[in-house]
């Protein structure tokens, strides 16, 4: 990165770990309400144990390991920390099956020009914990108003931070997989509506592309099945993200 790109994301990386400290403060409760979450989830089923709550609001530390000599070549929003995730040896995005199938993905493009784990920083929707997506739901429903609103507002910070860190590292595209939720009345509601308002006037909208989840290998299938006869997996990638991204944000 040039001087100005890295300075410009370090301090968007520096307002990321400020902002997951104050999510922290502002809910004091939250823990023990994903501990319930866990135990409610293992129930009744022999040989699966409860795991343990490690870190309730995730910071991805693998932004720290980055420095000035880095080529990043791609920012990839996924959805929010799941299990292995928030685990105290880990604390990074994407490191479960997910992660391995993304990795799996862009080793088999090499035409893409990105080795997953070196040139690309991962964002999520939210920081805030839990071992399914879904189950954002239930701790909202848990936690009440002042849950669901703080979780609302965590995705606004993070759409947020998204265009930062696209501002530092511009031209690099942004790849927001898992769509699904994203739409009114989805869990990812609020990142949406912040993500719109955000890029609606920006020079940057029309390199954000939108795709399905790599989990259970979505993702591939979906780009495989969308597939035209010798096209460029590049040209497959822009037409299917852009096409999804017109669904969703409408530009």
């Amino acid at each position: 990165m040039k001087r100005g790109a890295w300075n410009k994301f370090v301090k968007a990386r520096e307002r990321y770990r400020v902002a997951v400290e104050e999510i922290k403060r502002s809910l004091p409760d939250l823990e023990g309400l994903q501990r319930e979450l866990v135990k409610a989830r293992s129930a009744g089923k022999s040989g699966s144990a409860a795991y343990t709550v490690e870190t309730p609001i995730v910071y991805n530390t693998a932004l720290d390991d980055l420095d000035s000599t880095d080529d990043i070549r791609l920012i990839l929003v996924a959805d929010n920390p799941g299990r292995r995730e928030q685990a105290a040896e880990n604390r990074r995005y994407l490191v479960g099956p997910s992660g391995k199938l993304a990795e799996t993905f862009f080793r088999e493009n090499p035409a893409l020009g990105i080795d997953f784990r070196v040139n690309a920083i991962i964002l999520n929707k939210t920081p805030v914990h839990t071992a399914r997506t879904a189950e954002l739901r239930e701790l909202c429903r848990l936690g009440g108003t002042e849950m669901t609103d703080i979780i609302a507002e965590s995705q606004r910070t993070m759409a947020r931070l998204l265009l930062e860190f696209h501002q530092a590292l511009a031209p690099v595209p942004v790849w927001i997989i898992g769509y699904s939720e994203m739409k009114k009345g989805g869990i990812f509601e609020a990142y949406t509506y912040e993500v719109q308002s955000l890029y609606d006037t920006s020079k940057y909208k029309n390199d954000i592309a939108l795709f399905r989840h790599f989990s259970m290998n979505q993702f591939t299938i979906d780009i495989n099945q969308q597939a035209k006869k010798k096209e460029p997996v590049d040209q497959t990638l822009e037409r299917i993200g852009a096409a999804y991204r017109q669904r969703i944000l409408g530009w």
